[in-house]
């Protein structure tokens, strides 16, 4: 079945506001062709889940945020993503669709590091973006939805780190959500060169309870040879924001992609993370966790694909469901032929607390390839008696037994979060929606 969805925004409306930002012709042409294909594109099918009643079509696609002169003026929930006891010089913070704040260390720019608003990078990295922007890891004609997020991009981050440089502090980015209708089209490219090293985390957050409107994320993250990437996130977009989230990696001969994604929307949400393995000795680590809460609707696909001899890939996937949540767990773990000696690994595990809660822990295993080793774990059950009756008998309230079950059940992706202040803060995002 074919999903109608209208376009929300004309060709003249997309050539006015790529010459607003005074975008070069190549990504002009490119927003135009991408919405022509938006025309005539499905929308995408996630397995187990339909989505032809969600909103993807109705937002405000143009909305403002004032710069700030201090980050003590953010509200506290923007505000305890920072670490304010420390320099901040190295983020972007994303106010609606404005840059807010933004700052890079001087000896990072000296050695080559970009970190800059997209709209920026276009500009003045025009090149560097060109070669990046939806070539490799996604593709603009894939479905409905990256083609109208190539047409409409409003935001998002270009970070780039050259030849043999090794970035020490993590890069950061806040995407705020201020305004309640306003949209989210970001594009988020990281690129670490070869034999260069960076960590980034980047941050959803809605200040507005009563948000309707979209949210069409993409991310590309490109490791060139022997270049590590660790990517951490935490999504935390209101219940009424519509979420696609597409995160993509490629990871080249020798390099590795780690990544730690805390998915805490509260709205229906459909996500992907897919990583290539390209090249020879590459590897992927990725690990997810959610909680799903209300009548929200979620699907979650993890995919690392084997190209290159030796590669390694883990999947690891924890959810908790409560209230009449409901959220589809995909893990694929892929070995093409001629990626001999690889290993692919994977675990999914969902955590039911309510008896009208559901999810579904789907591993599959797709292996054209005879030396490798695979494997997969799935799970789906309610909190284990025998660890509660355990920890009870040791004195500890039923409640708090309950509590601390399901923060050790989450703790193996929280724990991997590289920045203490985000890490604090997705504990206290599961906290509130647990409870």
């Amino acid at each position: 079945m074919t999903v109608e969805t209208k376009l929300p925004y004309e060709k003249d409306y997309v050539s006015q506001f790529s010459d607003k930002h005074n975008e070069p012709e190549w990504f002009k042409s490119l927003r135009l062709q991408a919405l022509e294909m938006a025309d005539r594109l499905d929308m995408p099918k996630p397995d187990k889940t339909n989505i032809t009643k969600w909103n993807f079509s109705q937002f405000k696609h143009e909305s403002e945020g004032k710069e700030l002169t201090s980050l003590e003026e953010l509200p506290e929930e923007v505000k305890v993503f920072i670490d304010l006891e420390k320099e901040h010089k190295n983020l972007v913070l994303q106010r609606n669709h404005s840059v807010a704040y933004k700052s890079l260390d001087p000896a990072l720019k000296e050695k080559g590091v970009i970190l800059t608003d997209i709209f920026t990078a276009i500009q003045e990295h025009s090149d560097l973006v060109q070669r990046y922007f939806m070539k490799d890891a996604v593709s603009v004609d894939e479905h409905k939805l990256t083609a109208l997020h190539a047409a409409l991009l409003n935001g998002g981050v270009f970070v780039y780190v050259p030849k043999n440089v090794v970035v020490e502090e993590p890069l950061q980015s806040i995407f705020w959500q201020e305004d309640k209708d306003a949209s989210l089209f970001n594009h988020v490219i990281v690129v670490a060169d070869e034999n260069s090293s960076v960590t980034y985390v980047e941050n959803y957050v809605s200040t507005s309870e009563d948000a309707e409107t979209v949210a069409n994320i993409v991310t590309e993250v490109i490791a060139h040879d022997n270049a590590q990437v660790s990517f951490g996130a935490v999504d935390n977009l209101s219940a009424g924001t519509t979420a696609y989230v597409n995160r993509r990696g490629i990871a080249y001969r020798d390099a590795a992609i780690e990544w730690a994604l805390g998915q805490m929307n509260d709205g229906n949400t459909v996500s992907e993370n897919v990583t290539n393995l390209i090249g020879d000795n590459s590897r992927s680590n990725a690990k997810t966790v959610t909680v799903g809460r209300g009548k929200q609707t979620q699907n979650f696909t993890a995919k690392i694909v084997h190209f290159g001899l030796n590669s390694d890939g883990f999947i690891l996937q924890h959810g908790v469901m409560k209230d009449q949540a409901s959220s589809v767990f995909n893990g694929i773990g892929k070995i093409e032929h001629g990626a001999s000696k690889s290993n692919a690994e994977q675990e999914s595990r969902v955590l039911m607390l309510s008896k009208d809660a559901r999810g579904d822990a789907n591993p599959i295993l797709l292996i054209d390839e005879d030396d490798v080793t695979a494997g997969h774990a799935a799970s789906v059950g309610r909190v284990d008696p025998i660890q509660l009756y355990y920890l009870m008998s040791r004195g500890i309230p039923k409640k708090e037994a309950e509590r601390l079950i399901i923060h050790g059940f989450l703790a193996p992706v929280v724990n991997q979060m590289p920045i203490e202040a985000v890490k604090e803060q997705l504990t206290e995002v599961i906290e509130r929606k647990v409870y």
